[in-house]
Parts: structure tokens; C-alpha cells; sequence
């Protein structure tokens, strides 16, 4: 069973750097939705497309790779909402002040399917400004 107290210490991986931390719960078939009209949009199904077309695209383009900070959980049953912020800082200079929206759906303490809701125009921006060919 989850709790805030577990979920925040799960996401907490994510402000550490300890990605591979997080990642460990995260089901190999998990159904993982980028709401928005971004690059990053769209659906994975898998963890390895997941990480592959999101963490480490935007890993490339700022200086700390992806680092969020966790300011809100709330559970209900096996769904959990968290509410992040990026700490992240673009390779141009400019702080990547993106905020988001998860909602995660668990099985067995393995997160099985997200919704992540983030800041479309600051995503485009960031991979415009900082991505090369």
C-alpha cells in the first residue's frame, strides 16, 4: 500500500540525481502519457521509451539534467498526485522553471501508469533554444 510518506520518499530520487533509484520502481510496461503540444507529448509503453525520449533528451539540454523538487503529494488508494517544480537550469543560461503535474497509478509499489502535466510552451522553448542536430 502506498502512503504520502512513501511516494514523497520515491520522488525524492528525483531532486538527489538518484534517477536509476526512481526508475527501479517504475514497471518495465509502464503506460506513460506527457499531456501537451510539445516535443515530449505523447504516449510511451514503456519505461525504456519513456526515459529514452524525455529524461535524457532534456538531460542534453540543462546543465543539471532533469532535477525535481517535490511540493505537494496526495494519495488516494493505489493513485498518487505529485506536484513538482524543475531546479534545472538550461545550457543558454535561463533557469528552466517548469512545473508538474503527475498523476501515478501503482500496483504492488510499482508505479504502472502516469499522466504527466508540464508547461508545453517552456518545454518547446528550452529544446529550441538548447538542442543541436
Amino acid at each position: 500500500m502506498i502512503s504520502e510518506e512513501s511516494v514523497k520518499e520515491l520522488f525524492n530520487y528525483l531532486k538527489t540525481g538518484e534517477n536509476v533509484k526512481f526508475f527501479s520502481k517504475v514497471s518495465d510496461d509502464v503506460n506513460w502519457t506527457v499531456m501537451g503540444t510539445h516535443p515530449l507529448a505523447g504516449n510511451y509503453k514503456t519505461k525504456e521509451e519513456f526515459v529514452k525520449s524525455t529524461f535524457l533528451r532534456l538531460n542534453k539540454v540543462l546543465n543539471e539534467g532533469v532535477v525535481l523538487k517535490v511540493n505537494q503529494v496526495l494519495v488516494k488508494d493505489a493513485t498518487a498526485v505529485v506536484e513538482m517544480e524543475s531546479l534545472s537550469t538550461a545550457l543558454n543560461g535561463k533557469p528552466f522553471n517548469n512545473t508538474y503535474c503527475w498523476i501515478v497509478r501503482f500496483e504492488n509499489e510499482m508505479v504502472v501508469e502516469v499522466r504527466a502535466y508540464v508547461d508545453s510552451a517552456l518545454v518547446q522553448m528550452v529544446l529550441d533554444e538548447n538542442e543541436t542536430n
